[in-house]
């Protein structure tokens, strides 16, 4: 993944059914979760386990576009839930719905 300076990588969020892991390759990225902020720099690493709850995303503060790793299964059993907005996303449609199922209109 690449992330231009002043983006986001997504909104914060977490898994119900897939772990994953970004590794930073080039740059330097702020890793956003419940507890706070953490820089992330090339060499570095964070895992996030299913099911936590503790939304994450990163945001590129820095004034060159960063490069990094993200890996997951992308099963289809996963719900993507975000943390600060009233979206989920099952994965097995893509769908964007609200925390309480209901779609989008």
């Amino acid at each position: 993944m690449r992330l231009p300076p002043g983006n986001w990588s997504s909104q914060r969020h977490w898994h119900s059914a897939e772990d994953e892991f970004v590794f930073v390759l080039e740059g330097e990225l702020t890793l956003i979760e419940d507890g706070g902020e953490t820089l992330l720099r090339a060499g570095d690493c964070a895992a996030f386990p299913k099911d936590s709850g503790n939304g994450h995303h990163m945001i590129n503060r820095s004034d060159v576009t960063a490069l990094y790793l993200e890996v997951g299964s992308r099963s289809a059993a996963d719900v993507i839930t975000c943390s600060d907005i009233d979206m989920m996303s099952p994965s097995s449609d893509g769908r964007f719905l609200h925390k309480d199922g209901t779609p989008y209109t």
